[in-house]
């Protein structure tokens, strides 16, 4: 990518996100100069592709240039392209999230959970930077074919859902005294395995389209059920040779029952970006019945 076409891309980053009101504000944020700013936007406010104050048509911008132009180089409507790459950075994060935070279960390690849960502030603000992105497209063109890019902050809610979940993995660390049992642990380990899977086929079917992956995408959800079960039984074993007057291990198991419960979660909530794929890609439209009901069907 020439120098120009990399510095333009980064201008209509500006223009996205940051809203700037003069070329003045786009040329300060970016440190170069503003005559610089004028130069390579100026085909494009000819064209009446940038709007003043700084707006961005992008179903023109498509129409004259292409979406397949060096900017935007890709297949898909350029809109997408932005806001694509941050959710498929916040997939990422997510995963980083939850893996450090059973991490923490795994060592004990409270000071590794508390990082854990400050990457929970990077996912809340990665959820509202695609939101916010997906309002601005909306406002410029609310009628056009971007209509489906509303789901784009579905799934980015979905996400943000699993870095939810995955905070309360964490807090069970800090909160808890006493370390998850091996026997536990084993069990747990594998929740976590298939949890991660089901994130991963979730999004290489929104992301990359790849919606074959959707009977995986059931196994795994099945083995974590399986897997949820065994865990659940043997805290109610354990829960049995506890004294009732035994305080702290009753909130224990009340709080690992917890943990068992997010990875259920995150694998549900892992089908429901696996829908919202199904509905992007392939027009397929999600159920309307809630899933804890149809599983009961």
């Amino acid at each position: 990518m020439a120098r120009s076409d990399k510095t333009l891309e980064d201008i209509l980053d500006v223009i996205f996100y940051d809203k700037p009101a003069t070329q003045d504000e786009i040329a300060e944020k970016l440190k170069i100069s503003r005559r610089y700013v004028t130069q390579l936007l100026k085909p494009l406010i000819e064209e009446d592709i940038v709007k003043r104050a700084y707006v961005i048509d992008l179903n023109k911008y498509d129409e004259i240039y292409g979406s397949s132009n060096t900017i935007f180089n890709i297949k898909q409507h350029s809109a997408f392209f932005l806001i694509e790459n941050m959710l498929s950075s916040m997939s990422e994060h997510v995963k980083k999230q939850v893996q450090m935070s059973f991490d923490a279960i795994l060592n004990n390690d409270k000071e590794l959970a508390e990082e854990a849960l400050k990457l929970d502030f990077t996912t809340n603000n990665m959820y509202e930077k695609v939101r916010a992105s997906v309002e601005t497209i909306i406002d410029v063109d609310p009628h056009s074919k971007l209509s489906k890019i509303l789901l784009f902050s579905e799934a980015a809610y979905n996400y943000e859902r699993i870095g939810d979940y995955s905070g309360h993995i964490a807090k069970f660390v800090i909160n808890e005294k006493s370390p998850v049992d091996d026997e536990l642990l084993e069990i747990l380990k594998k929740m976590h395995k298939y949890t991660q899977k089901s994130i991963s086929y979730a999004t290489d079917a929104f992301i990359n389209g790849n919606i074959e992956s959707r009977g995986n995408l059931k196994d795994t959800e099945e083995k974590i059920h399986e897997t949820q079960q065994k865990a659940m039984n043997l805290i109610a074993n354990q829960m049995v040779e506890t004294s009732f007057e035994d305080i702290e291990m009753s909130n224990y198991y009340i709080y690992i029952s917890r943990v068992v419960k997010s990875f259920e979660r995150m694998g549900d909530i892992s089908v429901e970006i696996m829908d919202l794929a199904a509905e992007f890609h392939k027009d397929i439209p999600r159920p309307t019945t809630p899933r804890s009901f149809r599983e009961k069907i």
